[in-house]
């Protein structure tokens, strides 16, 4: 005897204020695979879906004591949300009239009482496919939006994102009156490293560098893939006080090699660091850390050198001025 293969589970409300048919309703789901959730009323229906993790799908009666079935669907409805749940109306009425007035409300099937099991088995598959085409929808969204925003390679912000991050925190600073440093950073002698390993290995270096970036840095710091192997630092709330941030992060990179397909690789940095000053720009704050990092390069590399954006918007290097400007080559 051939048995009829159970579906995929789901969490489903039931919503019915009569006993018996609410009974033999979550019977039959827990007969068909599913995990309903039993209530009598609307409002107790309404607030299941309220809940984080309420029910994808929910059957729903017309008639119930406090909110009715559509004031229930209406309710779910107003709520904004990227995942809306399946809803299906259950009464006895069936005039056309009456099946679009459920419809309108938002619901998403209509089943007539008294029902047949496959049927209503039936519709429950179409709205499980529904969700499921939903989810998958949604996930595709998100990584859509992710690789928007992310380097593919070492999971940074991408330049695109982590400048977008800048100019929110340098508004945000200049709304609550306090500043905010940068960090350009870059691998000193990068180019030495894919020419000896080849650029696998320089791709486990950038990879390896974001982790320990990230790890050293405070949680709502910013890291951004700038362009090659420079990365860019945003950390809001912190002045010349907070340059230890940097200080560490050099050290860390330089005490501590990567490891990679080659074998462990010992990697340098250098950083260029601006504090944000009056009517900053990204562009400004940009400059001046670059300005920085040309510094901390022409002195030597594995440094960091600092830089501030005065009134009169020339640069002043903390390490030795003037600021000399170093090509990609000499990197």
């Amino acid at each position: 005897m051939m048995h009829k293969e159970r579906d995929t589970e789901m969490r489903i409300l039931i919503a019915e204020d009569d006993r018996t048919s609410r009974d033999i309703l979550t019977a039959v789901l827990r007969k068909w695979g599913h995990a309903p959730v039993a209530v009598d009323n609307g409002n107790e229906a309404w607030q299941v879906m309220q809940d984080k993790d309420a029910p994808e799908l929910a059957i729903l009666d017309w008639e119930m004591p406090g909110m009715d079935g559509l004031e229930v669907c209406r309710k779910i409805r107003s709520k904004m949300t990227s995942n809306p749940p399946y809803l299906i109306i259950l009464t006895a009425r069936g005039d056309t009239g009456d099946i679009v007035k459920g419809l309108d409300a938002g619901a998403n099937d209509y089943i007539s009482k008294p029902y047949k099991n496959d049927e209503l088995q039936a519709r429950l598959r179409v709205g499980q496919r529904m969700m499921e085409l939903q989810n998958e929808l949604l996930a595709t969204k998100d990584a859509l939006a992710h690789e928007a925003m992310y380097d593919a390679l070492t999971g940074a912000l991408n330049r695109r994102a982590i400048l977008s991050g800048l100019e929110k925190e340098i508004k945000r600073a200049g709304r609550r009156n306090t500043t905010l440093t940068i960090g350009l950073s870059d691998i000193d002698h990068f180019k030495q490293v894919n020419d000896t390993f080849g650029h696998q290995t320089g791709d486990d270096v950038l990879q390896g560098l974001v982790e320990k970036m990230q790890y050293n840095l405070r949680e709502y710091d910013l890291v951004g893939r700038y362009g090659g192997e420079e990365f860019l630092i945003v950390a809001p709330d912190s002045g010349w006080s907070m340059s230890k941030i940097y200080e560490r992060l050099k050290t860390c990179i330089a005490d501590s090699p990567i490891i990679t397909r080659s074998g462990k690789i010992d990697i340098t940095l250098s950083i260029g660091v601006a504090v944000t000053g009056a009517d900053d720009t990204v562009d400004g704050l940009l400059a001046a850390a670059d300005a920085a990092l040309y510094t901390a390069k022409r002195e030597g590399r594995n440094k960091v050198a600092y830089a501030e954006n005065k009134t009169d918007k020339k640069t002043v290097c903390k390490i030795s001025a003037p600021c000399e400007i170093v090509t990609n080559a000499q990197r």
